[in-house]
């Protein structure tokens, strides 16, 4: 077996985290650290995680979906062949190396799927598109870091805090979804969705289409009843003017 390759290097903002890309002959990993952020091989759970929301969500062909984490692109191309030709998708990717990778390295795996013109990509924290007003999704999916905990960025666990659980839900549309992506399961984040406001299903999925590899939890997270006040805090990130 060949050994892997390091392709490039990919700075998080505001942290001193890098990204790697790896290669491996024809197969890719982006790592952080010592550890597998994702492979190219294992990418079952993050198709899941659109294609299972899309599903519940079939009566509203002109869904607005939000996705956090460009990535390799799994869920983005699960998300364009899943909702309608009338939808809108919009992406959230922090890192530009990562957005650079996908029209570079691994361009490849997003099969064009960047010029599709249902397709809106933002170089930005996701949190700040959460942000930009009430009821403004159908859907939210975060397939950011490695779960409610942070891994990549200190700052990612703010999306997944009581604040930003309710900042989501008045973030979603009535009946609309967020979607979360974990390679493990976490019982306090289950409970902490449910006092948010959310009536909460958790699916496992595995890794390979093959039925192999690690058991990965989604979370996909009905809001249910009247929209929450609009929560605020010190360090919430400014709203974008129109």
């Amino acid at each position: 077996m060949t050994s892997w390759v390091h392709v490039d290097t990919g700075l998080v903002p505001g942290e001193e985290t890098t990204l790697r890309l790896m290669r491996q002959g024809d197969a890719f990993a982006i790592t952080v650290g010592n550890q597998d952020l994702m492979r190219d091989r294992h990418c079952e759970s993050e198709r899941a995680l659109a294609t299972l929301v899309a599903a519940r969500l079939r009566d509203r062909p002109k869904a607005r979906v939000l996705i956090g984490g460009l990535g390799m692109g799994f869920t983005l191309r699960a998300a364009l062949g899943a909702f309608g030709p009338e939808a809108e998708i919009v992406v959230a990717e922090l890192v530009p190396a990562v957005v650079a990778w996908a029209r570079g390295p691994l361009a490849h795996l997003f099969d064009g799927s960047l010029d599709d013109p249902r397709l809106a990509l933002h170089e930005a924290d996701v949190n700040r598109l959460i942000q930009s007003g009430p009821a403004a999704f159908d859907a939210i999916l975060l397939d950011v870091d490695n779960g409610p905990e942070g891994m990549v960025r200190g700052e990612n666990n703010r999306l997944y805090d009581g604040w930003g659980l309710k900042r989501a839900h008045y973030a979603l549309r009535p009946g609309g979804i967020l979607g979360v992506w974990s390679g493990r399961p976490d019982r306090k984040f289950k409970a902490r969705l449910a006092r948010s406001g959310f009536s909460v299903e958790e699916v496992r999925v595995r890794s390979r289409a093959s039925g192999e590899g690690p058991r990965n939890v989604l979370w996909l997270a009905t809001r249910t009843g009247p929209a929450a006040a609009l929560p605020v805090r010190a360090d919430a990130v400014p709203t974008p003017a129109a």
